[in-house]
């Protein structure tokens, strides 16, 4: 395991070089206890602790003794211990008080542009403006960098070393150049092993070992990455430029070609700023929300710019006669399951469980690691739950939390935060959200998602991560990922039991087929087989939920956007590997498809990177970790759903470390309904102005989107359907993204279907004209790199 640094709240005391600290050194003292009877392993671990000094240090030892009579009052009447776990318990105490080199990482913002027609000059004032656009991701800091026909832009919000990292950052002949937003976990295991190779650093950012790896590696570096990042690396003797992406989608990348030139920035806000890049709509992006409720590219709703896929990295090399260059989208990694099958069943249920249960305190301790404390984000869901309790027993003290209150009872999880925020002894900060606080946040939501977002609750995000912002916070650790990994959405559910119809040998697919014909007489029975093509072929848990709540789509598109979408296959244009998924087990290819679309291109965008870097605060995902991926895929089913129970592996760990009332809950959807942005009746007086605004007759025949008579309509009608049935919650979810494209339309577009304020105008129609002034950021840029 690696060495960590310091955490934000201890201090520092070096340990003396005579006495090197190895984290096998717990192993040597403890090694025997497990042939032990279970009541005798954890008093013989305590005592052998007594002889640590010798070697660890007396900060270790304490440490390490706190962290014993921790699991000795978990086990009061003595109790069987996985040895591995009180091991990896030891070796994190070993490791919090280990001298370290002082790190630096940077959650950012990256921006840049490349000549791929020769060596054009680079407008510095066009990649200042495009670096300004994101202010709001680093505050902290801001470098520059141009060469002929290139110019990369760097901002930061300091996280570790706070004192260092400024960027770009170069190789020792400063030949490699690179600028990168995120975090590398590993970046220790990577410094070291770079160093007995030869490498000499410069500074102690994560990502400096980007710029030695690639000298090593060449395209095979981004293997060798394991974090959240995007990261853009330039090499002068080959003339290239490369930009990679993680492998969940964490961090955002979104790039386009114009005039000759590419361009890409960490938002799309940037490549509009640079004057090359105009706001147009992109009908493939509308149709994405309404067919899978997220935007999970290449296209987005502009037309022109793309995201970089999750897993996937740009190739831009230039040719050295006439110095032109190709472009090529390369994939170095993507979601993969064995054959159904040939799961692995290797290890027992003891085992399997124990293995989780280190992934993930693994996990955590990675995404602890920061020179600036870090909280968490507290659902009543086992999911953050467990993550602030694992969080809490490696920092050996409870982490601050932060909490969302809505109104709607159905949705409303204080209760159950409070019970567990008093089992783990953690302060808690609740944020109460009312619908007129989503009504507020709302637009503002859009303008920093630079999308439709369906999901209102994204505005209670949006605001939660302000508020985390304003106690003095940046970094926080949340529950995001577990559903994908582990089948926690009740489309699993249902779908498990409709595969089980199957005893009659295709018979759930007929009664699937049956209820997609019945819902949808008047679409073309071969777009929905050109969908299931793309998919792999069969219906999965992912496709029937989608299916199912945006059956209603096609009633409330104009004439225009029908002809546009009928013939289309937004999940034919994802990138999805349909010949890999033939071959999983069904429920894999489910998992598959949701995290491949709301994971990626919703719950990590317009309700992760975008709503909390709006307010400079990182998120980290523990359970989103390649490490516990890979453990998690390999397994069977039973696994991760049994019967009607999902999560069943994280249940299971959770038991051990939560009251099963904490442990058992059931997942809340935390989706804010269609009456936080148009109470009932719907009528003027209820409804805000600006969603009148939107909705009315002449914004909707302006944008062009929505047949205006239908959406008048069913905005009557929707109050007549029975609460909690499948057809209102589908009319409400395409309500809201009506109202929600109108709004993104509106923003970016043309500002004339509201009263509301706009983007449109704040953008330069050209580049902007060349300043002879520089910043002494881009003096030091332009000189010393």
């Amino acid at each position: 395991m690696d060495s960590l640094p310091r955490r934000s709240d201890e201090p520092h005391t070096p340990q003396s070089p005579q006495k090197p600290i190895c984290s096998s050194d717990c192993n040597i003292d403890i090694a025997a206890t497990h042939r032990l009877h279970p009541s005798r392993q954890l008093p013989a671990a305590r005592h052998a602790l007594n002889y640590w000094p010798l070697r660890c240090g007396e900060s270790a030892q304490k440490r390490a003794i706190r962290q014993v009579d921790r699991l000795i009052g978990w086990h009061p009447t003595g109790g069987s211990i996985s040895i591995h776990f009180l091991q990896l318990s030891l070796q994190l105490c070993i490791r919090s008080s280990a001298e370290y080199p002082a790190g630096a990482s940077n959650v950012c913002g990256i921006v840049g542009m490349i000549d791929l027609a020769g060596h054009r000059p680079v407008s510095h004032d066009a990649l200042r403006s495009m670096s300004n656009a994101l202010i709001h991701r680093g505050p902290d800091d801001s470098g520059l960098l141009v060469r002929p026909g290139l110019g990369l832009g760097h901002r930061r919000l300091s996280i570790i070393g706070l004192n260092d990292g400024h960027q770009p950052l170069v190789n020792e002949d400063k030949s490699v150049v690179t600028v990168g937003n995120g975090e590398l976990f590993d970046y220790e295991h990577l410094r070291a092993e770079l160093q007995s190779r030869g490498h000499r650093f410069a500074t102690h950012s994560d990502l400096e070992n980007a710029v030695h790896l690639w000298e090593d590696h060449g395209d095979e570096l981004w293997n060798h990455l394991r974090g959240q990042f995007a990261i853009a690396i330039w090499d002068d003797k080959t003339q290239r430029l490369v930009i990679g992406r993680d492998r969940f989608g964490i961090c955002p990348v979104y790039w386009a070609v114009r005039d000759g030139w590419l361009l890409f920035a960490s938002e799309i806000k940037a490549l509009l700023a640079s004057g090359l890049v105009q706001p147009v709509a992109d009908w493939r992006g509308i149709e994405q929300i309404f067919t899978c409720m997220s935007v999970p590219g290449p296209a987005t709703c502009f037309e022109g710019i793309q995201t970089l896929l999750p897993g996937h990295f740009l190739s831009i090399q230039r040719d050295p006669v006439d110095h032109t260059a190709q472009v090529e989208d390369r994939t170095y990694w993507e979601i993969d399951y064995p054959d159904w099958g040939q799961e692995d069943s290797s290890l027992s249920d003891e085992a399997i469980v124990d293995e989780f249960e280190r992934l993930m305190i693994q996990s955590v301790d990675r995404r602890l690691r920061a020179d600036v404390p870090v909280v968490g984000c507290l659902s009543g869901g086992v999911d953050s739950t467990l993550v602030v309790a694992m969080a809490n027993h490696v920092l050996g003290r409870p982490i601050k939390t932060f909490t969302v209150s809505v109104d709607d009872p159905r949705l409303d999880e204080t209760s159950d935060v409070a019970q567990s925020s008093r089992h783990m002894g953690s302060e808690s900060v609740v944020l109460h959200c009312s619908n007129n606080d989503i009504l507020e946040q709302y637009p503002a939501l859009i303008r920093a998602a630079e999308a439709p977002v369906i999901d209102t609750a994204s505005a209670a995000v949006l605001r939660l991560s302000q508020l985390i912002r304003e106690h003095g916070f940046k970094v926080a650790l949340t529950g995001q990922g577990a559903d994908e990994l582990m089948a926690g959405y009740v489309w699993f559910k249902t779908s498990s039991m409709s595969d089980r119809l199957n005893i009659i040998p295709g018979l759930s697919t007929r009664i699937r087929k049956w209820y997609t014909r019945f819902a949808t007489p008047n679409y073309p029975w071969s777009d929905i087989e050109r969908h299931m093509q793309s998919i792999g072929g069969r219906y999965n848990a992912a496709f029937d939920a989608f299916g199912r709540v945006f059956t209603p789509r096609f009633d409330f598109y104009s004439e225009q956007m029908r002809e546009h979408a009928l013939g289309h296959s937004s999940f034919a244009e994802m990138g999805l590997n349909p010949n890999r998924m033939k071959k999983w087990a069904p429920l894999n290819q489910g998992l598959y498809l949701t995290s491949r679309t709301l994971l990626s291109g919703m719950l990590l965008s317009s309700k992760g990177d975008r709503a909390c870097m709006n307010a400079s605060v990182e998120m980290r995902h523990p359970f989103l970790d390649e490490d516990l991926f890979d453990f998690c895929a390999k397994l069977q089913s039973r696994w991760k759903l049994r019967g009607l129970q999902d999560k069943f592996l994280l249940r299971a760990v959770a038991d051990k470390w939560l009251p099963k009332t904490m442990s058992r809950r059931r997942k809340a959807m935390f989706l804010t309904p269609w009456e936080s942005l148009c109470p009932p009746g719907g009528g003027k007086g209820t409804t805000p102005t600006y969603v009148e605004e939107l909705l009315s007759e002449e914004s909707l025949r302006r944008s062009g989107y929505f047949d205006p008579a239908n959406v008048i309509r069913w905005r009557h009608d929707v109050q007549k359907l029975r609460r909690g049935s499948l057809l209102r919650m589908s009319i409400e979810m395409c309500l809201v993204g009506v109202v929600s494209t109108q709004l993104w339309h509106h923003s970016y577009i043309d500002n004339s279907l509201s009263s509301l304020p706009s983007l449109v105008g704040q953008f330069p129609r050209q580049p902007p004209q060349e300043s002879e002034r520089r910043t002494s950021e881009e003096i030091a840029a332009i000189s010393n790199v």
